[in-house]
Formats: structure tokens, sequence, C-alpha cells
């Protein structure tokens, strides 16, 4: 008889790990709360648009393909996507531009064009990042660091040896600052920060193996949108008879001397072999185990940022804008010191835009586009969201038409927002944080909570909250120890 396994939520992680564990031989139910899956990368229309309500950064799709060849399935007949040849369009609000290319040799002149920074000086830097990946990824990305025998291995052994060149006595901002020297490319690669939610100016400089993730993977656009992630791996689940439960609300996780033996379901007891949680672990120990304690470096450690997010229909094209587009703050230190310490949202925020109809025409009306604009901030501590949301959506207006010299608010004419407080209420995620916690901090990838429990038999966890952290790519690392660690015992 198959063993069974009950996972708490259909975030991309819980999609990831339903599937892997069916390619193990598990019998694999699939409690979500929501009438439809995928936690944060989710759709939606307002009008005649449609937007990707989630992350909408792709990268390193290998993983994604990875799952269908678990099964022989070539994904290119359920999934495709294309890389980009610009990343992201930068724009400084005294007139500077920047745009970054995926091609290498095209994006280093265009920094020495503009900044006059040598091609020498960043590919040493670029150089650098690759090496402390190339060191680390078995051990911080793809194996349980909570787990003795992750570092009984060569490879650990030497990253070890090699400390130094992981900078993590430098905060992320040090290393730029030392290395590049020129204010406008220390910004754009301290911002690299915010793709796990925390502030330059305190997670380590170990960190720059973000920039090497990019600018060496590239960034691509899923044909449908990221939404398609999850219609695909959906999709794919079922053929693998993965057994979904929508609009079904687990309370409870069910223990029996010190091991999880199933889950509390619209007040039925369900049994289970094995109990994954996707949702956030703040909430999973608050709510679904009432009787144990939350730990402490849980409950204590700082959250990541959030985000308040308007989503615009606009009935105009803006020629000078592409898939990916940020507008940077002058202020940038002060900037994470409002969203990190201040706990306030900034008054001249970096603004993030994203827009979807540039590379999928039907996602608008003709000459029209949709524009996911995020400002990151902080998490959710009973602010008054309607206020801040009025007074930033001025500031973002005023601050986009006077960087890019068009008018914009005028032809908004579809507008939905989501501040901290909703995307806490949409996705469970404690206090509306976008990656559970912050790496602000030299430790902090060893104070992530594991990928499983150390008290609590037969229970695991896997998604943005729990090892190796938030963002796509991380989340399907994140399924995949935990389905490893699984199967092992």
């Amino acid at each position: 008889m198959k063993k069974k396994v009950g996972i708490i939520g259909s975030g991309v992680s819980g999609l990831s790990a339903s599937i892997r564990l069916s390619n193990m031989g598990y019998e694999v139910h699939v409690f979500e709360a929501n009438e439809y899956p995928g936690g944060k990368l989710t759709s939606f229309k307002l009008g005649n648009y449609r937007f990707d309500a989630g992350p909408p950064l792709f990268t390193m799709p290998e993983y994604i393909d990875e799952l269908f060849h678990l099964f022989n399935e070539n994904p290119r007949d359920f999934f495709n996507y294309k890389k980009k040849e610009i990343i992201c369009k930068y724009f400084w609000q005294d007139g500077k531009k920047l745009i970054a290319y995926a091609d290498k040799d095209k994006f280093f002149d265009e920094v020495n064009s503009e900044f006059g920074v040598s091609n020498k000086i960043l590919k040493k830097y670029l150089n650098k990042a690759k090496k402390k990946y190339d060191l680390t990824s078995d051990l911080f990305l793809k194996k349980s660091l909570h787990k003795l025998d992750t570092f009984l291995t060569v490879k650990t052994i030497k990253a070890l040896s090699k400390l130094s060149i992981f900078e993590i006595g430098k905060t992320l901002s040090e290393v730029n600052e030392k290395s590049l020297k020129e204010p406008h490319l220390i910004q754009f690669y301290n911002r690299y920060a915010t793709y796990n939610g925390s502030s330059p100016y305190s997670t380590p400089g170990i960190m720059t193996v973000i920039q090497h993730l990019e600018s060496h993977y590239g960034t691509y656009i899923p044909d449908g949108g990221m939404h398609s992630i999850t219609k695909s791996l959906y999709e794919l689940a079922k053929r693998q008879g993965v057994i979904f439960n929508f609009n079904k609300f687990v309370s409870e996780i069910i223990l029996k001397e010190n091991r999880a033996t199933g889950l509390v379901v619209d007040g039925r007891n369900l049994f289970f072999d094995r109990v994954i949680s996707n949702m956030d672990v703040y909430p999973t120990y608050e709510k679904l185990l009432p009787k144990r304690k939350l730990p402490r470096n849980i409950k204590y450690q700082e959250r990541s940022s959030s985000a308040i997010i308007f989503y615009w229909g606009i009935s105009k094209k803006f020629d000078n804008l592409d898939l990916h587009n940020v507008f940077f703050s002058k202020d940038y230190r002060k900037e994470f010191d409002s969203i990190f310490n201040q706990k306030s949202v900034y008054g001249d925020p970096t603004i993030y835009v994203n827009i979807t109809s540039k590379e999928i025409p039907t996602d608008s009306p003709e000459n029209c586009e949709n524009w996911f604009v995020m400002i990151n901030t902080c998490e959710d501590n009973g602010q008054n969201w309607d206020l801040e949301v009025k007074k930033l959506r001025k500031i973002v207006l005023e601050r986009l038409e006077s960087m890019l010299g068009e008018s914009v608010a005028p032809f908004i004419e579809e507008e939905k927002i989501f501040t901290p407080k909703t995307i806490e209420e949409r996705t469970k995620s404690h206090k509306g944080s976008l990656y559970g916690t912050s790496s602000n901090g030299l430790f902090s990838a060893f104070l992530r909570h594991p990928n499983f429990s150390r008290k609590i038999k037969n229970l695991y966890f896997c998604g943005g909250s729990v090892h190796p952290g938030g963002g796509i790519p991380l989340c399907l690392l994140s399924a995949k120890i935990t389905t490893e660690l699984i199967n092992k015992n």
C-alpha cells in the first residue's frame, strides 16, 4: 500500500513537492483554502486587462523543466518561455539610465558608456560572485543546512577553506562600494538584496550570488505570463494522480506522541504518514500547532519586506519601457532604514514597473498596457494602509511622470491595489512579508526554519518562509530538499 502524504497549501513549492512525491510513489493529497492553486503565483483580470498577481521575475527555468523530465515528458509540450534580451531598464532621478542586457559584452559596454566603469572591474566583480555561487550552491541552496551529512562533503570542506572569498564580514553594500565605487552602479547592485526581501546595508556580502544568478542565467517570460507556471505544474500534478482539495480549510495538524499523523480539515480528521506545510511557517505553528511553542528564532526573527502594489490598466503605450523597469530613489540608505528600522512607508521610494503586455499583447487591449507597480514597504504592523496608499499613489504618479516626461494618471482606466494586509489575507504570509524572514544578518541563512521539524516526527515544511528562502527558484529547491528528506526516512 502506498504511503500517504498530506500537503497544506498549493503554492509553487507545494505543487512541486506534490509532483516529486508522486514520482517517488506516494499517494499525495493537497489541501488549499482558496478555490485556486498557486499561492502568490496567481492571475486575475480587470476589465480587458490581465495581471499576474504575484512574483513577476522568472529565472532558472530548468527547475520547472526538471519536474516534467521526472515523468519523461517534454516540458515544451506543456510549458514554454523565451529568454529576454533586455533583463531590465533602470532610471535615476538625475537623468541617468541603464539598459541591463542579457548579453554580457553588451551589458559591460553599456555600463562603461553610462558610468565610466571599465569592463575589467565589472568582470572581476561578477567572476567573484560566480565563485561564491559555485562553492556554496550545494551547501546553501540544494541541501538541508540542518543535517550534519550536508557538511561532511569534499565540496563543503573546499568552500570552508576559501572562507574569505564569501565576504561574510561585510554587508552587500560594503562589498559593492569597495569593488565598484561608482554610486549608480553601487545602487544598481544593492537592489538585489530586495530579491529576498532584505536590506543591502544589513545582508552579508555573500549575497552577490543573487546578481550572479540573474546575469549568468538570464530572465525569461513564460508564454501566457507567470500564472502559466502554476497552471502547467497543477496540470502535471493532476496527470500524475495528485489529489487536490480546494476550498478546504486545515485547522490543525494532528499529533500523537510527538508525531504528525494527520490533518483536521473542515472539522474532519484525515490521517497521513507524512505531513508537509507549504504555509508560512509562522502561522503553521501559531494556528495549526496551538499546543506547541512557536520556535524562538521564528518568533523574534525580522520579517522580510512587504509591498504596496498598484495594478493599473493604462490606455496608452510607453515605448521607452520594457517588461521590467526600475525607477530608483535618491537616497537608498534612507529608504531601507525606513522599511526595516522606522517601519514606515518611505516618501521617495524605488518604483518597480512590470508590463507583461510588452511580451504578451493579449494581456491588454490594443495600444494599452497592464502595469504592475510595486513599492517595497515594511510588513503590516497595524498601519492605516488606506491612508498610506493615498499618499503613496500621488508620490508614485508624480515621480513616474517626472522621470518619463509623460502623463500617466489620466490614462489609468482600471485599478486594483494590494497592501501588506491584503497580501497576508490572500496568502496567509505572516504580516504580509513577501519572503518570510529577512536575510539581514550574518547567520540569517542558518536561522531560517529547516525543512523538517526537530521535535515532531513526520512533519515537514517547504516554501519561501523556510530553507533555502523566497523567490520561485528557491521555492522549487525547497520542495526538492523536503521531498528528498521524506524519501530518506
